[in-house]
């Protein structure tokens, strides 16, 4: 191994998991692309996506639609998160959907407005209360839309990873009632999307027209504690965090580890200084969670430092310096999952892949 650590991502894995969410929602799919594909690669993860039946790419940052457009991919595209002052032209010019959430927005895209006319997507609040119109959505009129082709309506579940939560259909109703206020004003024929990769997995009804599907297609649930593992919704986790075993050394019990000597070892034992740290993503408040290595598990011991990490390998143990070892992956062999990392660091699984930073490769399996 060349690398201190590495990312491998399955792309057989990304294909397979959005055929899985395809068939499920029965209508199209936008696989959701932004932040570097979760971590796992925008460009590779987009084709793969592609390749597994996802009409549309999802995208925050118009930079991110362009890079696309760059490496050769012709399939619409939106871009959902572009504040005032964004360069509007260059979304027209890569042939980009663009996102509205305000009527300053929308007067902000009309001025780019000519022979090539902005394809846009109307972002509603239907209780989120995050992005999306609100208040003004009753002030709108046809003139706030001149130069421009309405493409879509679409909205964001709060709480779709929580099946039984009355706001689910009060979001869903709100989004009917503003489609329908939008559909008074003559635009009928609209792309409707409004599930997330909960709502694809669980509520059938919110589908419309359309599915945006995250942290799903890279393999991992929702959320473990209401939707279940991947597993059992059929998913394959496609990243395998691997690194190197920089250094492995004999160390007497009451040994203390690390800064602030938060921890001493309990026993004589080995201890291994794993090449990665809170520069390269891992969470530096991260308790109960560790490395996989000579089949067995080998928990954390100490502060995980901004290059490296500790971990107690145990007395009788056979790893030496320079051994590869597992971070996280599937679970299928024993190991650490993203999901256990996740509830090691009290945070959720989408931030434990999406953080990985760039200082580990991506290894792509085909």
């Amino acid at each position: 191994m060349s690398n201190h650590a590495e990312a491998i991502v399955s792309l057989s894995a990304i294909r397979e998991n959005v055929a899985t969410l395809r068939a499920k929602a029965g209508v199209d799919l936008m696989a959701v692309v932004k932040a570097d594909a979760y971590g796992h690669g925008l460009v590779p993860v987009a084709e793969a996506a592609i390749a597994g039946g996802a009409k549309w790419l999802g995208v925050a940052l118009l930079e991110e639609a362009i890079t696309l457009r760059k490496s050769g991919i012709s399939a619409p595209i939106l871009a959902w998160l572009l504040p005032p002052g964004s360069d509007f032209q260059s979304a027209v010019d890569h042939d980009i959907d663009i996102a509205a959430a305000s009527i300053m927005a929308l007067s902000e895209i009309s001025k780019v407005a000519g022979t090539k006319r902005p394809r846009v997507h109307l972002e509603v609040d239907t209780g989120m209360t995050r992005g999306g119109f609100l208040n003004e959505w009753s002030e709108l009129d046809p003139q706030n839309f001149q130069g421009m082709e309405i493409v879509g309506i679409f909205s964001h579940f709060a709480r779709a990873d929580e099946p039984s939560e009355a706001q689910n259909l009060e979001q869903r109703n709100r989004f009917k009632k503003m489609v329908a206020t939008l559909e008074s004003l003559g635009y009928t024929n609209l792309i409707r999307h409004l599930s997330n990769s909960a709502a694809t997995l669980l509520d059938q009804p919110s589908a419309y027209d359309m599915v945006r599907t995250g942290i799903a297609m890279y393999g991992l649930s929702p959320d473990m504690k209401t939707l279940g593992s991947s597993k059992s919704l059929n998913l394959k986790p496609a990243m395998t965090l691997r690194a190197q075993l920089y250094l492995v050394k004999d160390v007497p019990a009451a040994s203390p580890v690390g800064y602030g000597a938060t921890e001493f070892t309990e026993r004589n034992t080995k201890l291994g200084v794993v090449a990665m740290g809170y520069a390269d993503g891992i969470p530096r408040i991260a308790k109960n969670a560790g490395i996989f290595v000579d089949g067995k598990r080998a928990p954390i011991i100490g502060r995980v430092s901004m290059d490296q990490f500790v971990v107690d390998l145990g007395p009788d143990s056979t790893a030496v310096s320079g051994d590869l070892v597992t971070v996280f992956g599937t679970g299928e062999s024993g190991e650490f999952t993203a999901d256990d990392w996740a509830s090691a660091s009290g945070s959720i699984n989408y931030e434990v892949v999406t953080r990985i930073g760039p200082r580990v490769p991506r290894i792509y399996e085909p």
